[in-house]
Parts: C-alpha cells; sequence; structure tokens
C-alpha cells in the first residue's frame, strides 16, 4: 500500500492510496500534520494498518495530489549520476571521483497530474526522470554498509530544469533548478521493504508517449548507499529528507537541435515497483 498527500476544499491531507480513490487518515491521527511527522514518528506502519479494509473517503478526480513531503528540512538532488550522462558533456573527462550535488526547494516542484509551468523568461523547460529516497532514520557520517537501512520509502521526480539558467553565473545551476513549479515529485510514498527494492530497477522518462529515457539504476555512477554516505559526511540526514538520486540521458538539452517542453506537452517519469509521475505543461 502507498501513502499520498492530497488536498480537497482547501484542507491539505495525507492518506493511504487505493484503486478508486484516497483514503484520508491525517483526522484520525492529528498528532502528526504532515507525513514527514509521520516518518519522524516511524509510524507508517502504524497508518497504514489504519487504512485496512477502508473505502476510499475521496474518489479519484475529487482531489489534488500534492509533494508526499510538503515541509521536507532538505531537498538534495545528484548530478551527472548515469555514465550515458557524463559522456553527454563531451569534455573528455572521465567520471568524477565524487557526485555533484545541487539544493532544490519544495515550491519547485508541484504533485502528480498539476502541469509544470513554464514561465515568460525563457523557453528552456526540460525535463529529467528520477528516482528520490526518503530518509526515515536520521545520522550524520552514515556508514555505506548500513545507509540502505536510512530508507524510509521511494518516489518519483521530474527534476524540470530551466536549462539557460543554470548557465547564469560562472559556478551556479541554483537559479536553473528552483524555478516555481518547474518540476514534480510524486504521485506517492512507497515504503521502502529492502535493497532488491532500489538495486536495479528501470526507470523511464516519456514525452508525448515518446520514449525519451530509459535506464536501470544498477548502472548508477554513485550507488544510493554512496549517495546517503556521501552526503551525511556533511550535513546530518533527518528524517523526511529527499534525496533526488540521478536522471539517465536523454534529456531535450541533449537533441540537436532541442527538444524543450512546451504547453501542451505530457511528461511520464516510470519506475518498476513505484508507479507513474504524469504531468503537463502551461505557460505562466
Amino acid at each position: 500500500m502507498k501513502l499520498a498527500t492530497f488536498s480537497s476544499d482547501g484542507q491539505m491531507l495525507w492518506g493511504a492510496v487505493a484503486d478508486d480513490g484516497v483514503i484520508a487518515l491525517s483526522p484520525d491521527f492529528p498528532q502528526w500534520k504532515t507525513l514527514r511527522q509521520v516518518i519522524e514518528a516511524d509510524a507508517l506502519g502504524t497508518v497504514l494498518a489504519a487504512a485496512e479494509g477502508r473505502s476510499p473517503t475521496h474518489k479519484n478526480g475529487a482531489f489534488r495530489w500534492e509533494i508526499p513531503i510538503p515541509d521536507p528540512e532538505k531537498i538534495i538532488c545528484v548530478g551527472v549520476n548515469f555514465p550515458d550522462r557524463n559522456a553527454e558533456y563531451k569534455d573528455g573527462q572521465e567520471a568524477p571521483p565524487n557526485m555533484s550535488l545541487f539544493i532544490r526547494f519544495p515550491r519547485s516542484f508541484v504533485g502528480h497530474e498539476t502541469p509544470l509551468t513554464r514561465p515568460p523568461e525563457t523557453p528552456q523547460l526540460d525535463y529529467e526522470g528520477e528516482i528520490a529516497i526518503v530518509i526515515g532514520k536520521g545520522g550524520r557520517r552514515i556508514a555505506e554498509r548500513s545507509a540502505l537501512s536510512h530508507i524510509a520509502a521511494l518516489t518519483l521526480c521530474n527534476e524540470g530544469t530551466l536549462r539557460d539558467w543554470v548557465r547564469h553565473a560562472k559556478f551556479n545551476v541554483t537559479q536553473g533548478k528552483n524555478w516555481d513549479g518547474s518540476g514534480a515529485m510524486g504521485p506517492w510514498l512507497v515504503p521502502y521493504r529492502g535493497p532488491d527494492q532500489i538495486a536495479d530497477i528501470q526507470l523511464q522518462t516519456r514525452v508525448n508517449g515518446e520514449l525519451r529515457q530509459d535506464d536501470r539504476t544498477g548502472r548508477m555512477l554513485f550507488p544510493v548507499a554512496r549517495q546517503i554516505a556521501y552526503i551525511s559526511t556533511f550535513t546530518t540526514l533527518v528524517p523526511g529528507d529527499i534525496i533526488v538520486t540521478g536522471t539517465p540521458t536523454g534529456a531535450g538539452a541533449r537533441f540537436d537541435p532541442p527538444r524543450y517542453l512546451i504547453p501542451g506537452d505530457t511528461v511520464e517519469v516510470a519506475a518498476q515497483g513505484i508507479g507513474v509521475l504524469r504531468n503537463g505543461v502551461v505557460d505562466e
């Protein structure tokens, strides 16, 4: 069973996902305002058990999907994490010994089925399909051998990027990665069950049904356990933190000519065992 954050009639709720809707559980657990607080309390099992045998409180179409963790302390993204992505840079350099990282803000993401926003300042809105992990057990200097035990759940991310804005400065990508509503996350959280769930699963991105990105997590230059260990060396990870683990080759900027997103497009990010994150595109 999966957990999601959603809104209805101006109220933010969280609950369990059913085939034909969602089961609001947040009214039953007022001590936990968000799924981040559920994770902090190590209570994913408790709330999922409370959903057993219940019918949806909100049918499909009667609510809006929100990003699963609306209030993370940190969203840390890993760049250039597949072999072919490193080759795309055409700089003659081998994969670096350490991973490239940058920060994103929650406001830069929308939920499942909400359109991405292309701003008037640039038409270069691009897609990047990725798997994201949610930290369940915090820590500092986490050993790589035990790092996967710190995961609470998995979700999907379209790490939307305004390409020319990542080149506005000599040493900076922040402004190209944080436009309001330029990316998406969701639709839900899939509780983490063990290493096989993340070790070698297929990740794909389609634009208007056309396959653009297709790779497997087993080919990551820096596997998830390494990401957790490395990141926790310099910052304390806390429950609810999100690590966006990297995108395969095939983003729109790498075509000749580039194939950026335009209003009316539909982007789907899919991964085995997690689901499909789907978003349209609109102009601001």
